[in-house]
């Protein structure tokens, strides 16, 4: 499995598009909008378990 973080969209807090990557850190990213960086991180996957099947 890749530990590869995707590609943002949108900054998460402003909405806008302005992102660039944050230092040499892998998976975060600065909006130069609302001046802000966050960073992404990829948790898996998860198995799709439905409510009736857990009971």
């Amino acid at each position: 499995m890749s530990e590869r973080a995707s590609t943002p969209f949108h900054c998460p807090f402003c909405g806008e598009t302005d992102l660039w990557p944050h230092e040499a850190t892998h998976g975060s990213w600065e909006c130069r909008a609302c001046l802000r960086a966050f960073q992404l991180k990829s948790l898996g996957q998860i198995s799709r378990v439905t409510k009736e099947a857990q009971a």
